[in-house]
């Protein structure tokens, strides 16, 4: 009983459930004889790229099987990422080809949920958290982050940017020296 209570108290990382083919977050999550994890979809494009050959591979660890392995989902990972996704875990993982990045992330970035119209910042779940509270009441227009602030034109940015009055700009700079203070 002891060992059970102390397994529900573990915490994962969203790291442990990205497909190290696309680099996203496992989507229909299937496990393999060499025990490594991937998306359906993922492995299924990889071993039909070696069906000439009718050798297939781990594409981590290269472990070699012949014939094709049937491929069934991993319930627990896929019960797992359920969870993650409920509790807007999947928003922090790192952004993917064609993904709006967290302007505010150093290093590896992440996904970007939403953008805002006023500081012209994309934010991932974490950041967009600590502007919210940063700027809670005042007029920050957000919005889905779908590259809409690449898109802008500069005619609608220096609008936007004209509206700012003073105190709107000290508190966007208050905010960027919290967001890049060194601890």
């Amino acid at each position: 009983l002891y060992f059970c209570s102390k397994m529900a108290e573990a915490r994962f990382s969203q790291d442990e459930f990205l497909c190290p083919v696309c680099l996203d977050l496992l989507k229909d999550p299937v496990t393999i004889q060499c025990g490594h994890s991937y998306c359906m979809s993922c492995i299924t494009d990889c071993w039909d790229e070696e069906d000439e050959k009718r050798v297939y591979s781990c594409p981590q660890c290269r472990q070699t099987f012949s014939p094709r392995p049937a491929l069934f989902k991993n319930v627990v990972f896929a019960e797992m990422l359920e969870k993650l996704k409920k509790t807007k875990l999947q928003s922090v993982v790192p952004a993917g080809a064609g993904d709006v990045q967290c302007d505010v992330c150093t290093g590896r970035k992440h996904r970007a949920v939403k953008s805002c119209l006023l500081c012209l910042n994309s934010y991932c779940q974490n950041h967009l958290e600590q502007h919210e509270s940063l700027f809670k009441g005042k007029r920050h227009s957000l919005i889905e982050a779908t590259g809409g602030l690449q898109e802008m034109n500069s005619d609608s940015i220096h609008t936007v940017h004209d509206s700012r009055n003073e105190q709107q700009l000290q508190e966007e700079f208050h905010f960027f020296l919290k967001m890049h203070r060194k601890p």
